[in-house]
């Protein structure tokens, strides 16, 4: 797996595409079902040859690049401190994680039996964010410190909501996985941040030329 900056900054622009999608339907009940799609089926892309492989295409990141550079921007909005909670929670969350290696064995092998579930039903369905939502309280909500997802809470008592919010938020521990992958570590949040930034919105905007060639 290539550890160029570039790489990194699609791995977590994968993180904040799913912290962004959660922070959107904890309010609302409602989110991007293109993003959502293209975040939930990038579990089960576990043979890939680029970083870019595991979402698909450049125009299916757009969300999330657009995101990592305004959390990083400092533009102050109240729903992007919310989802740059979320991001760096997922990223701590993985690092716990990548130190317990019988429970990435265990999420490598239910995420294994959900592929079948993705591939009669689609990315989207049901049956799918169940599954999945099931895979994440059984292993990543048992580590500390437990994401707390704040929004409307008459959407955050649906169970449909709350099964996409979690399904989401097992996403968002694969592309952390992937950052690492790429050389990504947290202190690189704090000293590289201006370099995260300028290679972000210089992907986002080929992602955006891209929509319409």
């Amino acid at each position: 797996m290539s550890r160029s900056p570039e790489d990194q900054a699609l791995a977590l622009a994968g993180v904040f595409q799913a912290a962004a999608l959660v922070q959107q339907i904890a309010h609302t009940g409602r989110c991007t079902n293109a993003s959502m799609e293209t975040t939930i089926k990038s579990l089960f892309i576990t043979d890939p040859r680029t970083t870019l492989d595991v979402y698909g295409e450049l125009k299916d990141l757009r969300e999330g690049l657009a995101t990592l550079v305004s959390v990083f921007g400092n533009e102050g909005r109240k729903q992007d401190i919310e989802i740059l909670r979320y991001g760096l929670s997922l990223i701590q969350l993985e690092s716990r994680l990548h130190r317990t290696p019988d429970m990435m064995a265990v999420l490598g092998s239910r995420i294994e039996q959900a592929r079948h579930t993705a591939s009669h039903f689609g990315f989207s369905h049901s049956n799918l964010m169940s599954n999945l939502a099931s895979i994440y309280s059984d292993t990543i909500s048992t580590l500390k410190p437990r994401i707390q997802v704040v929004g409307d809470p008459n959407v955050l008592k649906v169970d449909e909501n709350a099964a996409r919010i979690r399904a989401l938020l097992l996403a968002g521990i694969r592309s952390a996985v992937l950052w690492r992958q790429t050389g990504g570590r947290r202190w690189q949040l704090i000293f590289t941040r201006r370099k995260t930034i300028n290679t972000a919105r210089r992907l986002a905007e080929q992602a955006n030329r891209s929509v319409y060639d």
